[in-house]
């Protein structure tokens, strides 16, 4: 997992390529929870072709921890076998999602 910092309408993007999985999440988490600190956190999941159950426990804990800090954490680019794992699992209507990082600066 190879995970870049860019910005977004003032806001921190996490752009993240590779597989979300058990061998990636706690490096993920750490990063995604280093970047939230910043105010808020836009996860760019476009270069993410594979999520697993630890993968959206990631996910999960850092909507969980934006939720508590009062800053906004949303992902983008969901890519179609990762949007089918989200809608199954419920996570669409946990965590926000949008089709790019402007609208999810927007929102």
């Amino acid at each position: 997992m190879d995970i870049t910092e860019a910005q977004e309408a003032g806001r921190a993007v996490a752009v993240l390529d590779g597989r979300l999985d058990t061998a990636t999440a706690a490096m993920t988490e750490a990063k995604l929870t280093e970047m939230l600190k910043q105010g808020g956190l836009i996860a760019d999941l476009s270069g993410v072709r594979y999520v697993s159950s630890a993968g959206l426990r990631v996910l999960l804990k850092a909507a969980k921890q934006a939720k508590e800090g009062q800053v906004p954490f949303a992902v983008v680019g969901l890519q179609p076998p990762v949007r089918e794992v989200f809608e199954i699992s419920g996570f669409d209507k946990i965590i926000p999602a949008f089709g790019t990082r402007a609208e999810a600066a927007a929102a």
